[in-house]
């Protein structure tokens, strides 16, 4: 039997390649390869706006009106250094699990270089159809209500980037956030990592679009991991990502597994999801 690929795990926006560290203990543990990498403009890559970092005084103006330092970041950017990443992995085609907004990215990478992708897996993620930009979805009908769209400072066009205030000391606001992200995680650890966030997410991510070919990402074995309290991405806007996706490659459906659990199943269920991730082919 040929070994399993080796899995690449990419976080969404705000966050970066500590929120897998659980993930791959377990998945260590299980034998299974995996590394995790951070995303275009976050982690190693971050560059976090002046009012954030104490260089300009800390009040609403400024946090709503400061031009992200990412707002140049676009999905274009992102996907080529998830490229680099995955190429220095070397070897065999790798199985990539793209969580939140790291989905768009995924999909270009996967549309441009498909024989470096083992499978697709989304992670209660965006997976836009052809030529449509992410950030469509945040305004379907089936995505009203979401708790993250009311934590946003700013006019994103303007600034640059989907911008949430971690340093606020609104207790109301980071209860708000709590809850968006992460509802069934232990508030410790929901604390401690929201004080590892990063303020900005670059729009260019979320407004890139991919056209989507069947020798490309149509032809890329993917799977959608379900999360049925996500209060960030509604159950049924996950949904129409894995219709769209069938219909458009009726030949190449999506497998689904569903996940009781909210946003962020890397820190409230790790040992599920690793157990998911690793019985991946």
């Amino acid at each position: 039997m040929p070994a399993a690929s080796p899995l690449v795990l990419v976080h969404g926006f705000w966050h970066g390649s500590w929120c897998w560290s659980e993930v791959t203990l377990h998945l260590a543990a299980a034998g299974r390869a995996a590394v995790a990498v951070d995303l275009a403009g976050h982690g190693l890559y971050a560059r976090r706006p002046a009012w954030f970092t104490g260089r300009a005084s800390h009040h609403s103006e400024a946090v709503t009106t400061e031009v992200s330092p990412l707002a140049d970041v676009s999905l274009d950017d992102a996907a080529a250094l998830l490229t680099s990443q995955i190429k220095r992995i070397g070897g065999e085609p790798v199985t990539v699990v793209a969580h939140s907004a790291a989905g768009p990215v995924l999909t270009r990478v996967a549309q441009q270089t498909p024989q470096l992708i083992a499978r697709a897996v989304y992670l209660t993620a965006y997976m836009p159809a052809s030529d449509v930009p992410a950030a469509a979805y945040t305004r379907l009908p089936e995505a009203a209500g979401d708790r993250v769209a009311p934590l946003l400072k700013g006019d994103s066009a303007r600034i640059g980037a989907l911008r949430l205030d971690f340093a606020t000391d609104d207790a109301a606001y980071r209860r708000a956030l709590h809850e968006a992200f992460y509802g069934d995680v232990d508030p410790a650890l929901a604390e401690a990592a929201t004080g590892l966030l990063t303020p900005d997410g670059p729009l260019g991510i979320m407004a890139g679009t991919t056209t989507l070919t069947p020798d490309g990402w149509g032809s890329v074995p993917r799977t959608y991991l379900t999360c049925t309290g996500d209060m960030a991405i509604w159950p049924a806007v996950q949904a129409k990502f894995i219709a769209e996706a069938d219909a458009a490659f009726p030949d190449n459906p999506t497998s689904v597994v569903a996940l009781d659990a909210s946003h962020s199943p890397f820190l409230s269920i790790p040992d599920e999801v690793a157990a998911v991730l690793a019985a991946l082919d």
